[in-house]
């Protein structure tokens, strides 16, 4: 792969974007890369890995002369990077994100771009419940999906360089309506993570004895919970508040088909149990032979 951008900013460097780094580092995708981040353990960690030829803990600063600006921060602090790197980038640079809710990305960053500079809002869903830059590795992308969710008018070859830095990371990349995205990751990703961190917190306030058999006896199922439920709260605070609307809706709509459920054990209707068993083990089948497993 040949060098796609001659400067790139990384503005966090967490577990996504020290990955990405990984990425064009192996396939010399950038000519240099320049970290961002508030913490100095975070970048003293990125300079022991090699993962950037500079580092700073001023956006602005990374942000200046850079063809491609990647904002892998929480997403409470669009806002904040979008004010303060706006002036110093250059005509035809490209700004992206990896973020987890798109619409909250094009409020708050779209308004404060200056024109000639191309916004193009990505989600690469992949990821692990480990946090920072020392967790990151290169093959997490590989056979995942990206979804890009530029707004209409973006321009389409800002749109084609970011799709072939996702399919270098081994990425099926698509396009999707911000909004419309933001329903899908509710539902696949956003609720699961509620559920678990509730279930969890269940669990946690439990009787102590009852508690520590609980942690003692732990099946598959509330393991995989508990790896869910360890991903940074931070982060998924500002999703579940981001995307609220579909979240909220997504919810509405598990609590009715939790309270179905709990009247079919009730009254111990069986064929309506074994009918929705059925039914959601052939999504499990349908997610392994799309190899999304």
């Amino acid at each position: 792969m040949s060098q796609l951008f001659d400067r790139v900013a990384f503005i966090g460097i967490g577990l996504i974007g020290s990955s990405l780094a990984r990425v064009m580092i192996r396939d010399k995708l950038a000519g240099e890369i320049v970290a961002c981040a508030r913490s100095d353990a975070t970048l003293d960690t990125v300079k022991e890995l090699k993962l950037a030829d500079r580092v700073t803990h001023d956006p602005a600063e990374a942000a200046k002369g850079a063809d491609l600006v990647v904002i892998a921060t929480h997403l409470s602090a669009y806002a904040e990077i979008g004010r303060r790197i706006a002036d110093v980038l250059k005509p035809g640079a490209i700004v992206t994100d990896v973020g987890s809710v798109k619409q909250a990305v094009v409020r708050a960053l779209k308004p404060l771009l200056p024109s000639g500079v191309h916004l193009v809002p990505g989600h690469p869903v992949a990821g692990t419940e480990f946090s920072g830059p020392a967790a990151g590795f290169a093959d997490m992308f590989r056979d995942r999906w990206c979804i890009l969710t530029p707004t209409a008018g973006t321009d389409a070859k800002a749109i084609a360089r970011v799709r072939q830095m996702w399919e270098s990371a081994g990425m099926k990349v698509t396009t999707m309506d911000p909004e419309h995205h933001d329903m899908v990751l509710a539902i696949t990703s956003h609720l699961p993570h509620l559920i678990a961190f509730t279930i969890v917190g269940t669990a946690t306030d439990l009787e102590d004895t009852l508690k520590s058999e609980v942690i003692k006896f732990s099946a598959g199922g509330f393991r995989d919970f508990t790896r869910i439920a360890a991903s940074d709260p931070v982060f998924w605070r500002d999703v579940f508040l981001a995307n609220r609307d579909a979240v909220l809706a997504m919810l509405q709509r598990f609590t009715e088909d939790l309270t179905a459920m709990q009247r079919a054990i009730r009254y111990g209707e069986a064929d309506t149990l074994e009918r929705v068993l059925s039914r959601t083990r052939a999504i499990r089948k349908s997610i392994v032979d799309a190899k999304q497993a």
